[in-house]
């Protein structure tokens, strides 16, 4: 028989090591129930341990001999153990529960992958997703406009037929997370997007019609923001953002990022590649209500930071006008942002989504827009009055609805309205005051495959300020030589859009679309508007120098076309 004494050194270190083991794999524990519990056993053990210490010493100061220090080696052998067979053995119900109340959310390792198809990771507290999407066509579109001309007789410069481009079509990455806070009653949120230029170098955008000091391949160049999200699903931020008013009806543009997206008419005032109502907006705070029975709602309000009256100052922060233009970029000296330069702007949209059908309506204003380059394009010298009076608001409403059949059929229609408020004595210059609608129909084929189209129409704005090769009388108050402007001119348009999509694995497609832009006498709507990296314009040749100095030429009244194929990639 093996002496108590020698029992309680072989227990005494094969508890030991065990203990050295076990604690530190309680640390990893898979879950919060195994951890407590683990953690429990080893309290457990080291207390034991603590009072064979002090037996041990006590035996060690009576020599080790008689009856008393035999029976305290063979109690403290015997606690060892009953100790080392409860570390072994598995937590009791009762001792999960307990663990369980202690912590109701499982611990996950840092960066662990969090289940599904998403790039998503588990942080301390939180998780954060990567996502992103990547898009390329190779394009061959013209400008339709070689047999135009002008008064005096000349024609656009340069090739005015179709030419191939391959474009990168409103490509980006970016990262978004959430953060529990405690037991605060909201979660810290955030998001970190920026744009991707495959097909091109990143740098900022210059043409010989347009210059942009923004580098759209810069760190958090698109939607990025902090904020905060309650349990119910409502939240806060603080940022950038695409407005609620172009987020409500983006579900309906089945040709996003294509040439026939329908941004190159709807929010689109004047025709050109920037789009007034579908925009992102800088330097804002935006709330997100939660969805209840169907129904939720979103309200944006962006300070215009413009210290100048008329809004010609760039914003304090930014890198260009507000508006998407630079000083400069009207033609009109001295150099000022007046070429639909705003302050202050709010946007907001409501909308009922119950599956099978989506309503939607949206709102969004636009506070003294500065437009006073259209006068200096028309007169030589500007009538008293009308430069303070081509500083106004600017609104666009809309209303949308969609509506999906059992037979994977899609229909979608717009309905929109946009409105300038200038005095009447300007009203033959306002091509910003305008209707304008968008109809869509999608078919799922069997193999998943869909196929589309799209009408959008611009109607007739209210007036026209001329200054292309549509100046053929003089406007109100003019004199020889001045350009032309009027109301009632035939400056409508309409675009038709097809495209097939073919599903090539889960979140990647490949498509082919057609597209094509009729213009009016005196309209100049574009194609690709909205985004991409190429677009097909007005504008012709002439004038290769770019930036401030330059003198483009836009021809009204062209007939665009192009088809395009390319590959999309979404994760």
């Amino acid at each position: 028989m093996v002496p108590a004494t020698k029992q309680f050194t072989l227990a005494s270190i094969a508890i030991v090591t065990f203990a050295l083991v076990i604690s530190p794999l309680a640390v990893y524990a898979q879950n919060e129930d195994q951890k407590q519990a683990l953690l429990q056993r080893v309290e457990q053990l080291e207390r034991a341990l603590q009072e064979v210490k002090a037996d041990l010493a006590a035996l060690q100061d009576a020599g080790g001999n008689g009856p008393a220090s035999a029976h305290a080696a063979d109690a403290d052998a015997a606690r060892l153990a009953d100790a080392a067979a409860a570390l072994a053995r598995p937590a009791s119900t009762a001792g999960k529960a307990k663990a369980a109340s202690a912590s109701s959310v499982a611990r996950h390792g840092f960066f662990e992958k969090k289940a599904g198809d998403a790039l998503t990771f588990y942080t301390p507290n939180g998780e954060f997703t990567a996502y992103g999407n990547l898009d390329v066509s190779f394009d061959a579109t013209t400008k339709g406009m070689k047999n135009l001309k002008a008064p005096d007789g000349s024609s656009p410069v340069g090739n005015m037929g179709y030419l191939p481009d391959i474009s990168t079509n409103i490509s980006y990455v970016g990262m978004r997370g959430i953060q529990k806070l405690g037991s605060l009653p909201f979660s810290f949120i955030y998001q970190m997007e920026t744009g991707v230029d495959i097909a091109s170098s990143s740098g900022i955008s210059e043409t010989n019609s347009s210059e942009s000091d923004v580098v759209k391949g810069g760190l958090t160049s698109r939607n990025s923001y902090i904020g905060a999200k309650w349990k119910d699903g409502s939240a806060a931020m603080f940022g950038k953002t695409d407005a609620p008013y172009k987020n409500s009806t983006m579900r309906m543009n089945l040709f996003y990022g294509m040439i026939g997206d329908y941004q190159v008419i709807m929010g689109n005032t004047g025709g050109d590649n920037r789009v007034e109502f579908g925009t992102r907006l800088d330097h804002s705070i935006w709330y997100a209500s939660p969805l209840y029975k169907g129904i939720r709602y979103d309200v944006l309000y962006s300070p215009g930071q413009n210290r100048s009256a008329d809004s010609d100052n760039i914003a304090a922060g930014e890198s260009d006008c507000t508006g998407g233009n630079i000083p400069g970029s009207g033609g009109s000296i001295p150099y000022a942002c007046n070429d639909g330069s705003f302050s202050d702007a709010m946007s907001a949209d409501v909308a009922y989504d119950l599956h099978k059908i989506y309503v939607t309506a949206a709102y969004e204003r636009h506070m003294k827009v500065n437009r006073s380059s259209d006068l200096t394009g028309m007169y030589a010298n500007v009538p008293d009055g009308y430069m303070a009076a081509d500083t106004a608001d600017e609104d666009a409403g809309k209303a949308g609805v969609q509506y999906a059949f059992r037979s994977k059929t899609v229909v979608s229609a717009i309905y929109e309205n946009m409105h300038r408020y200038v005095p009447g004595f300007l009203e033959f210059q306002n091509e910003r005051q305008r209707q304008g609608h968008w109809l869509a129909i999608a078919q799922e084929l069997p193999n998943k495959d869909t196929v589309a189209a799209g009408w959008a129409r611009a109607y007739r704005a209210a007036g026209d300020p001329g200054q292309h090769n549509t100046s053929l009388a003089l406007p109100p108050l003019g004199a020889p030589g001045d350009g032309a402007g009027g109301a009632g001119v035939n400056n409508a348009a309409n675009m038709f859009s097809v495209v097939y999509t073919r599903k090539v694995a889960k979140g990647l497609t490949a498509y082919v679309d057609w597209a094509g832009t009729f213009n009016g006498p005196y309209a100049h709507y574009d194609l690709g508007a909205g985004g991409r990296a190429v677009t097909t314009d007005c504008h012709d040749a002439s004038d290769a120098t770019g930036g401030e100095s330059s003198n483009p030429h836009c021809w009204a009244g062209g007939h665009l076309a192009g088809v395009s194929a390319g590959v999309n990639r979404k994760f």
